[in-house]
This record gives C-alpha cells, structure tokens and sequence, in this order.
C-alpha cells in the first residue's frame, strides 16, 4: 500500500520498511550496515578471545570494574547484536536502523570501558562506531516533510 507523498520524497510503507532516495545519503546507510557487519563480527571474535583470555589483550589490566571475562561477554553479545542490526539495516528496517544506533551508542560505552585491554583498538572502534551513528541519524530515515 503506498501513500501518495510530495515529489521527490520516498515513499513509506506500512510494514516499518523505508524506500531510500539513494541520492541523498544512501551511501551512509549502506556505509553504516557494511561497518555494523564488520564491527560487530570483530566484537564477536574479540569477545571470544577475551572470555578465552587469549594473549591478545594487555596482560594485568585494571578495569573500572569487573575483570576480562565478563567484559568479553559484554562485547561478544554487543557483537551479536549488531550483525544482527546490519542484517536488518539492509532489509530496509526501521527498527533494525534504531537497534543499530542504540548498540553503537553501547559498544561505544563498552569500549570506553575495555580500553585497558586494547587502547588503540578500542579507540579505532569508538571512532567508527561515531561514524554508524551519523550515518543511520542523519540518513537513515527519509520522512517527508509536512
């Protein structure tokens, strides 16, 4: 069912999909589900590794709190999470687009907090984290202008 909206503005339906005008921010979409896929399979695969005490991670690190273990826990599930939301991101998904923005916004607050294990890695992380971000608030949502 569509709804007849101005000229030039995407269309909306009411399954919670969006229509993109793909030329005006399409590529930051797609920018931030492709990074979403990327980061959150390497939260996967650091969350893995830190519940492993794997020795890629700075040896005696204090934590703010808790220790490596549960951090890894914390940053497999984030991970999970948010290659779920770059699926979903593709699928055109209103919701998926705020999982997204909202597990971002977390994993950016989780690296914060793991950057005694990895600094510049955490670091990196939160730098492109802040870029999905921008990406799904800025152009995620194409609603018409009344």
């Amino acid at each position: 069912m569509s709804v007849e909206t101005p000229r030039g503005a995407p269309e909306r339906y009411s399954s919670g999909t969006y229509v993109d005008d793909a030329g005006h921010g399409g590529g930051w979409v797609t920018f931030a589900g492709v990074m979403m896929l990327i980061i959150g399979t390497m939260n996967f695969i650091g969350g893995i590794a830190a519940i492993d005490d794997a020795h890629f991670y700075v040896a005696n690190a204090n934590y703010v709190f808790s220790d490596l273990n549960t951090w890894g826990w914390i940053i497999l599930i984030t991970g999970g999470v948010q290659v779920l939301a770059g699926l979903g991101i593709f699928a055109r998904n209103q919701f998926a687009r705020w999982l997204g923005v909202g597990f971002a916004s977390l994993n950016m607050l989780a690296q914060l907090f793991f950057l005694p294990a990895q600094p510049l890695w955490s670091l990196a992380i939160i730098a492109v984290d802040t870029l999905i971000i921008y990406g799904l608030v800025a152009y995620g949502s194409h609603e018409p202008a009344l």
